[in-house]
């Protein structure tokens, strides 16, 4: 009965998630949330149908109904975020939400496969981090004033990684953690936020060439402080984002041109002054050279996504715990092992069309300011995505971030929910914007109207007077 159960659970969770993938790209082929509710209707069911199927696999490989209890809570508490968003924030973006709970589902369910007690911990961050994040749209969308902050943003996000630096505790060679009354967090995950306000702002103020000077000076400083700590993956991230964001606030291409010449040239220094790096390109080149040592992550990381094939092996059918830190930087090797590479596909699919509705969102949005902040939030999370991706599939070398919303990590996830909060502010401004512009044209119809009213009424007084 339990083979049965996991081979056909296998195929419906694969076709559940590729259903509900489509569903995610059909958004597109539609301008308005009104238009797309039954879509975001058919995401939902979708959605928990993937989560019920996956349970009843853990449930019956496990042998432990006690984990019913915590599926139970899960669909609660998923089900009264998308409930309360739809009410409270009804001109907010869908798919950004229902996305995220997506994604959030499938780290909980392979969290659950790999290690309960990170599952339960993961499970109340989630919930505290919905908590906070739903105040975050109506901060954005009310407090204009958050503009005037640009150069505060700096100096805090520089001071809080600066004290890092000094300060933090040392984690594979890296300082990239800080403890406070007891509680461990990545404070490069969350001056994320301050830098992508800053440059925002920074940007969003300049007129001239003096000013985009200070501004990449002022990014220059994060990156170098990140630099030095060795969490080089967080300084690729702040790099990319300043990058991207140079050149949507210039649409100057020589700014891009020359700002990846000189990242190519920061990453041949870097190459040279790191020792880990050289271990890690080395490890990326062949990693079945030194497969006892430095190669050991990555290769179980091939054999596992190999293994698994199109519809995996099932929850519990694989050994993803082989391979160190696999909840943190090889989550999506363990996901297509047990649950198919298909699977896999099919959730870095819904990662590209989260990634492409924000920067729809802002490219549509007028407001130069938050058109920056909506483009950077999406060029932050659909970097970190491909490093965390890429560097799993030997695409790229190893970075060592966290999959946004999938990883296990509490700051991560904090981070992350809160900036697709700040996104759906940003769309609530952009719905305002466009019923501003229908009051607008509405207001100029009715103008034309009476003008035109006035002058038919007019003509025959004047053809009257002309032949007196």
């Amino acid at each position: 009965m339990e083979l049965y159960v996991t081979e056909i659970s296998k195929y419906v969770i694969a076709l559940s998630l590729l259903l509900y993938t489509v569903m995610a790209f059909l958004t597109f082929k539609y301008t308005t949330e009104k238009k797309r509710r039954v879509i975001y209707a058919f995401q939902i069911l979708f959605m928990f149908v993937v989560q019920i199927s996956c349970f009843i696999q853990v449930v019956a490989k496990s042998g432990r109904p006690v984990y019913m209890f915590f599926f139970a809570f899960q669909v609660i508490i998923f089900a009264s975020v998308l409930m309360l968003f739809y009410i409270i924030y009804p001109e907010g973006n869908r798919l950004i939400i229902n996305n995220s709970c997506m994604l959030l589902m499938i780290s909980m369910i392979i969290l659950t496969r790999l290690s309960y007690d990170k599952a339960i911990k993961q499970f109340f961050i989630v919930t505290a981090s919905f908590i906070i994040g739903f105040f975050v749209p109506e901060i954005i969308f009310r407090f204009d004033f958050l503009k005037r902050f640009t150069w505060i943003y700096a100096a805090v996000g520089v001071m809080t990684i600066g004290a890092v630096l000094l300060y933090g505790a040392a984690t594979n060679g890296s300082k990239i953690t800080y403890t406070i009354a007891g509680i461990t967090f990545l404070p490069s995950e969350a001056v994320k936020i301050l830098f992508l306000f800053f440059m925002a702002g920074a940007l969003y103020e300049a007129e001239n060439i003096w000013q985009l000077f200070f501004a990449s000076a002022a990014a220059a400083v994060h990156v170098i402080i990140l630099v030095l700590s060795k969490d080089l993956g967080s300084a690729l991230i702040y790099f990319v984002i300043y990058l991207a964001l140079i050149y949507i606030a210039t649409n100057n291409i020589g700014y891009l041109i020359m700002g990846l010449g000189l990242g190519i040239a920061a990453s041949m220094f870097a190459y040279r002054l790191f020792s880990h790096i050289r271990v890690r390109v080395q490890a990326f080149l062949d990693p079945f050279k030194d497969i006892a040592s430095s190669g050991y992550q990555l290769s179980q990381s091939l054999f596992g996504i190999s293994s698994g094939g199109w519809f995996g092996l099932g929850l519990y059918g694989g050994s993803p715990e082989s391979i160190p830190y696999v909840e943190q930087d090889f989550i999506f090797s363990a996901i297509a092992e047990e649950l198919g590479v298909l699977f896999a596909v099919f959730m870095a699919l819904i990662c590209v069309s989260t990634f492409l509705m924000i920067m729809q969102e802002g490219y549509y949005i007028r407001d130069k300011y938050y058109r920056l902040i909506a483009c950077g939030a999406g060029v932050a999370y659909i970097f970190q995505t491909f490093l965390t991706i890429g560097g799993g599939c030997k695409f790229i070398p190893l970075t060592g971030v966290t999959l946004p919303l999938v990883s296990y990590g509490g700051t991560s996830v904090l981070v992350t929910i809160i900036m697709m909060m700040i996104v759906e502010g940003v769309c609530m401004i952009r719905t305002e914007e466009r019923y501003e512009a229908m009051e607008r044209r509405k207001q100029r119809r009715q103008q034309q109207m009476r003008q035109n009213i006035e002058a038919e009424n007019g003509e025959p007084e004047t053809r009257d007077e002309t032949k007196e």
